[in-house]
C-alpha cells in the first residue's frame, strides 16, 4: 500500500528473546486500524496526501460539530487523532478504508514520532544534571542556580543560557527503530527500544526512507 504510516498509541515497554536467545527490550505500539477520513489531490490540494484517523471510541457528544461533518464524509465515527501522511500516488485509495497494522513488515526500520514525557517546572540539577553547590558548612544553595552572568561587560545575560523551567512534553522523533513483530489479530506492532511518550500516549509510526 501507498501509506507508509500510521496512528498508534504507546502501550508500553516489554522483552522478547531472538532466535539467537538474546534479550530484546521492545515497545509495544498500537497501530489502527485507522480509517481514511480525507483525500488530497495534486490538482484539487497542490500535492498528494491521506488524512487518517485513529481512536474510534470518542464520544460524539463531546466532539465539536465541525469535527462530526468532517468525519461524517468518510462515513466513519468521530476520532481523537488526525494526522495526514504524504504519499506517491492516491489511486485506489477511498474514503473509509482502513490502513491496518500489516502495512509494516518485521525487520523494516521505523521512525516514531511522540511527545516527551511532562515534568512542570524543573531546576537546573533536574533539567540540565547541574551538581549543585555545597553540602556542607552552612550552604543555603544546595540546588540553587548560582550565577548567571557577568558584573560589567558585557552585563548581561548570554542567550541560551541554562535556566530553571518547563521541561518535556516536547515533540521528540527517534528514527531508525527496527521492527521485531508485528501481530496482526492484535493491531500490535513491537519495536526494539524506546520510543518518546509515556503509556497510552499517541504517536506516529512512519517508515524510515532509505
Amino acid at each position: 500500500m501507498a501509506i507508509q504510516g500510521l496512528i498508534g498509541k504507546k502501550i508500553g515497554m516489554t522483552q522478547v528473546f531472538d532466535e539467537e536467545g538474546r534479550v530484546v527490550p521492545v515497545t509495544v505500539i498500537e497501530c489502527g486500524p485507522c480509517p481514511i477520513t480525507q483525500i488530497k489531490t495534486e490538482e484539487r490540494d497542490g500535492y498528494q496526501a491521506v488524512q487518517l484517523g485513529f481512536g474510534g471510541d470518542r464520544k460524539p457528544k463531546r466532539t465539536p460539530r465541525a469535527h462530526m461533518n468532517h468525519v461524517h464524509k468518510a462515513k466513519v465515527g468521530p476520532q481523537r487523532v488526525l494526522k495526514e501522511f504524504r504519499v506517491d500516488d492516491v489511486a485506489g485509495l477511498e474514503l473509509g478504508q482502513l490502513v491496518t497494522v500489516d502495512t509494516f513488515e518485521e525487520g523494516a526500520s521505523v521512525k516514531v514520532t511522540g511527545y516527551s514525557k511532562g515534568r512542570g517546572f524543573s531546576g537546573l540539577m533536574k533539567k540540565y544534571d547541574f551538581g549543585g553547590g555545597k553540602e556542607t558548612h552552612g550552604s543555603h544553595h544546595h540546588r540553587a542556580t548560582g550565577t548567571i552572568g557577568m558584573c560589567a561587560t558585557p552585563s548581561r545575560v548570554h542567550k541560551g543560557h541554562p535556566m530553571a523551567g518547563r521541561y518535556g512534553n516536547e515533540r521528540r522523533t527517534v528514527k531508525n527503530l527496527r521492527v521485531v513483530k508485528v501481530d496482526t489479530e492484535n493491531n500490535l506492532i513491537l519495536v526494539k527500544g524506546a520510543v518518546p511518550g509515556a503509556k497510552n500516549g499517541y504517536v506516529l509510526v512512519q517508515a524510515s526512507r532509505a
